[in-house]
């Protein structure tokens, strides 16, 4: 797992929109300079993309390295939908294919996966799900180039494990498999953190620079980038955990935005508490919910006066000491760990392989 924590104290986030985010929110009361950082987002059907593109300046400003971060949203794997699943699959091959191009990579480039993880971790165990679901063919250029048609590459992967029971650094085994077999790039897959839990298991970044083996639960490893291996680097990242300050911090402002939607809507007593699923089906809360200072003080008195940094500050350093800010993932993970590496790895063959295409069930030759 990835992490970035540069300026932006102890809250864990992978997620480059999210750093963003998070630097927009120390500046409330100062002017809002994003100078550096650059924005944009469009709507594809039923998944968001964003894209942010960082240079040297921003870096600066919110603890990421300069390149380009695309950011794909998705609730399919969370709801079951494999028809979506299958929108947000082609979407993120679209998005992959597109920056492997502007790495300047031909259709013939050889590709090394490299799975990050964990296999034995659950919510670590992106990366080696993936590769087993990757379409492999460095063998066959290899043994029987005669077999293979138009349209592919030659892939190869592997799952180095973590250094915990290897006892060998991952930039070390990826390092020797790239001098023996000599790929002209890499695209490595990692569970990453997330500081918003509607995020978790719900977003695809893919980016250009790179990557650190298991920096997301305090554990950072040597980067994983073209700095360091001499080829480019791809870093696709799935936020499946996130910290308890991070629940504890969006559970207040749904409690929040719940009453404020109570006070919004006429036609319901204000006084009701009664959990919305209970009585009017699934519910969804916006900021456009959050109620005004004065009323958030009213529901939870000095703590309705924190602003977004104050509040999570104030909840670490309860929780820090105490040993309880402890790394949450959904009690559904396995089931969501398996479709979400069925999307990526099904992206990943048809962004490789021209021949390949996506369908609900998986991938076929058009």
């Amino acid at each position: 797992m990835e992490n970035n924590e540069k300026n932006l104290g102890s809250i864990r986030t992978d997620l480059a929109i999210e750093a963003k985010d998070m630097f927009v929110e120390e500046q409330e009361s100062k002017e809002k300079q994003l100078t550096g950082i650059n924005i944009e987002e469009t709507q594809k059907g039923n998944v968001i993309v964003s894209y942010v593109t960082i240079d040297q300046v921003g870096a600066e400003k919110i603890g990421k390295k300069p390149g380009e971060y695309i950011t794909i949203h998705t609730e399919s794997v969370k709801s079951q939908d494999s028809s979506q699943q299958n929108e947000a699959a082609n979407i993120f091959s679209e998005e992959l294919r597109d920056l492997i191009a502007r790495e300047q990579l031909s259709q013939g480039a050889r590709c090394l996966i490299v799975g990050l993880g964990n296999w034995s971790v659950t919510p670590d165990a992106l990366g080696p799900m993936t590769v087993n679901k990757a379409l492999i063919t460095s063998h066959l250029f290899k043994l029987h180039p005669e077999t293979v048609a138009e349209g592919y590459r030659p892939v190869s992967a592997i799952t180095p494990g973590v250094m915990g029971t290897t006892g060998i650094e991952t930039s070390d085994v990826i390092q020797g498999i790239i001098d023996k077999e000599t790929p002209d790039f890499v695209i490595a897959i990692d569970a990453l953190a997330s500081r918003a839990i509607d995020r978790v298991n719900a977003t695809i970044q893919i980016s250009n620079t790179g990557i650190h083996p298991g920096s997301g639960v305090g554990n950072k490893r040597k980067e994983l980038s073209k700095d360091t291996l001499g080829i480019p680097v791809i870093a696709i990242g799935v936020p499946t955990v996130v910290d308890a300050v991070t629940i504890t911090s969006d559970t207040i402002d749904y409690v929040f935005k719940h009453f404020g939607k109570e006070w919004n809507e006429k036609d319901r007593p204000a006084k009701s508490l009664n959990p919305a699923s209970m009585t009017f089906g699934k519910r969804t809360l916006t900021d456009e919910d959050m109620p005004d200072m004065e009323k958030r003080e009213a529901v939870f008195g000095m703590i309705g006066q924190l602003n977004e940094e104050e509040k999570r500050m104030l909840i670490s350093e309860v929780l820090t000491p105490l040993g309880h800010n402890l790394m949450v993932t959904p009690k559904e993970v396995d089931g969501y760990m398996k479709d979400m590496a069925h999307v990526l790895a099904s992206g990943i063959n048809a962004a490789l392989h021209e021949t390949v295409s996506i369908e609900n069930t998986g991938y076929y030759t058009r």
